[in-house]
């Protein structure tokens, strides 16, 4: 069991006027409105620090904040490899089916947890993510300086990341050809139970993959990706947008959309993991140094030339 933890809110002009329950019931769909019924009645939800009622009207500035009590997370894999550290950055690597950050029912099997447990005295913090599933290396940052300065090089896309993926194989009469960029923008759709995910929608984001064939064999492909745009699960949605999805993934489709579910089945959800991708190489400025810095996670056999 966890600790539980507190989440806050505070109301804006675009949810004043909500009630209480209204607000939790259409912010977070994960729970039914029954079940924020329950907790607000039980005190677990207050309104400017007390308890109150259901449906109380919202005012606009209102802070919020539901107390999730202590629970059970998942089983993760909770060690990862150091790669790098000095006094300014910590570079990991990071296993397959660790969060990085909390959420989606993890709050301790996160990787900035266990990292907090091993550097106590100055925590490091994520200049990039990856996604639950995904395996590779991370860069953090252990001062504010070097943060800002990793986070700028991120926002000028002077910070080169490099992936392996594999998709399935090829068709004889219609290979890929060996290098190919794919620029389908990526925004938010509607997904039942969820709210919205990130999937292809040409009214979304500029998002930018260049894409390289290392190895093709009988009943699958193995690709290089470098991203130079960082959108959310870009890999996965563009190389379904083409019509070749990640084997294993749970959620995303041909087409970059997610996956339709028979009603009978939950539905997969975008930290679910099952997929095959791996930050392979990671390219960088070092903010005290100046100097140019490159690391490389060794992949999984999977993922690794044959």
């Amino acid at each position: 069991m966890n600790q539980g933890w507190t989440y806050h809110n505070r109301v804006d002009s675009t949810t004043a006027g909500l009630t209480l329950l209204a607000f939790y019931s259409k912010r977070y769909p994960h729970s039914s409105r029954q079940e924020w019924q329950e907790r607000i009645e039980s005190g677990q939800v207050r309104l400017e620090g007390k308890q109150t009622d259901p449906e109380v009207v919202l005012a606009n500035g209102q802070t919020l904040s539901y107390h999730r009590p202590p629970w059970k997370e998942p089983d993760v894999p909770l060690s990862f490899d150091v790669l790098h550290e000095d006094a300014e950055i910590l570079v990991v690597s990071k296993p397959s089916g660790l969060p990085v950050l909390p959420g989606g029912g993890f709050l301790e099997h996160t990787l900035l947890h266990q990292v907090k447990i091993r550097f106590p005295s100055h925590t490091p913090r994520p200049i990039h993510r990856l996604g639950r599933g995904t395996s590779g290396v991370m860069l953090m940052a252990k001062s504010r300086q070097a943060r800002a300065h990793l986070s700028q090089q991120m926002r000028k896309r002077h910070i080169q990341k490099r992936y392996r993926a594999l998709i399935g194989a090829d068709p004889v009469d219609q290979p890929l050809a060996e290098h190919f960029d794919i620029n389908q923008a990526i925004g938010k759709v509607p997904y039942p139970g969820w709210g919205e995910v990130y999937a292809a929608n040409d009214s979304g984001r500029a998002s930018h993959s260049v894409c390289k064939v290392l190895q093709r064999r009988s009943d699958s492909t193995l690709l290089s990706v470098l991203i130079t745009t960082g959108r959310p699960h870009q890999i996965r949605i563009h190389l379904a947008s083409i019509g070749y999805p990640l084997l294993g993934d749970p959620l995303y489709g041909v087409g970059g959309q997610p996956k339709p579910v028979p009603q009978a089945q939950s539905r997969p959800v975008p930290g679910d993991c099952g997929y095959f991708l791996h930050a392979h190489s990671l390219q960088f400025i070092h903010p005290q140094t100046n100097q140019k810095m490159q690391f490389i996670s060794p992949p999984p056999p999977q993922l690794s030339l044959l």
